[in-house]
């Protein structure tokens, strides 16, 4: 389990990550999204004990990674698929890894077959692999140590869409036989496919959490109008905030009954009104991280 209680994190008068609180649950994906500088990698790089909090703890297993005995049995781990010895091969990264965590060599093999990486691959040195044999290499490096707990961020980066398909499986096995995985990426409709529980952080604070369907069930009402800016106005008028999306429209977080009276009242004819749902986890996104940072956490 993964225990964030709030986590700040600040770079002199900039406050990277604000106040964050989340759990990720054995048998769970939990799939933590937000756009660029948005806090996800400084809050997983504080969890993995590699940034310093300025406040909050994190922990997993009940306990601060770098109080694990043995990190790598407990915690796999793959932030930078880039952050490996480029001279060594892929079979000699894991080696090392082995022994220093006192894993039985013989997992190497076993490790390397499971992530796609065959003997040919395996003897190649790491500087003539490519971004997706590299993610195969770490993800190997993160489950070498047979760890309950998996931390990824943008893991399927380089994949090919049959290797995305193959993680995807990868992770939902594991989460099935009762690990924890907290996945960040922005390939959302992966995402949307393998997680049970969501995190969305926006400015540095959580914007949104809780069940993929809960979330995905109640994101309001999105509304298009050729007259979009005598639609703003009827929704302002109506006391009814509304997010622009990246192709015209807009989100509102009230039901389509509503929307649409306020349209009526002012003589707006609408060309799309429907739950802004049905639009999936990439709708609900957008929606939330086109907001203001401090606005209050959505549950």
């Amino acid at each position: 389990m993964i225990d964030v209680a709030h986590l700040t994190k600040r770079y002199g008068r900039h406050t990277a990550v604000d106040d964050v609180s989340f759990r990720c649950e054995p048998g769970t994906v939990t799939g933590f999204l937000g756009p660029n500088g948005a806090g996800k990698s400084t809050t997983m790089r504080m969890i993995c004990g590699l940034t310093p909090p300025t406040a909050g703890t994190a922990e997993v297993g009940g306990r601060p990674y770098r109080r694990l005995a043995n990190p790598g049995r407990e915690v796999g781990v793959l932030l930078d698929a880039s952050a490996q010895h480029a001279g060594r091969t892929g079979r000699e990264v894991l080696t090392v890894a082995a022994l220093t965590m006192g894993v039985d060599r013989r997992r190497v093999t076993a490790t390397l077959d499971l992530v796609g990486l065959d003997a040919v691959a395996a003897r190649r040195r790491v500087r003539a692999y490519s971004l997706g044999m590299r993610q195969r290499l770490g993800l190997a490096h993160a489950l070498l140590g047979d760890p309950r707990v998996l931390v990824l961020d943008e893991p399927a980066n380089g994949l090919d869409p049959e290797g995305i398909f193959w993680m995807r499986g990868l992770l939902r096995d594991f989460a099935d036989r009762g690990g924890t995985v907290l996945l960040s990426s922005h390939l959302l409709r992966e995402v949307e496919a393998v997680a049970d529980r969501l995190v969305v952080i926006g400015g540095g604070r959580i914007v949104a959490q809780g069940d993929r369907d809960e979330l995905l069930g109640g994101t309001g009402t999105r509304v298009r109008s050729r007259n979009l800016p005598g639609l703003r106005g009827a929704l302002d008028a109506a006391g009814l905030a509304a997010t622009a999306t990246t192709d015209g429209a807009l989100v509102v977080p009230a039901g389509p009954d509503v929307v649409g009276q306020a349209a009526a009242d002012a003589g707006i004819a609408l060309t799309e009104l429907r739950p802004a749902g049905e639009g999936g986890l990439e709708q609900l996104f957008l929606s939330l991280t086109a907001t203001e940072p401090n606005r209050e956490p959505v549950r």
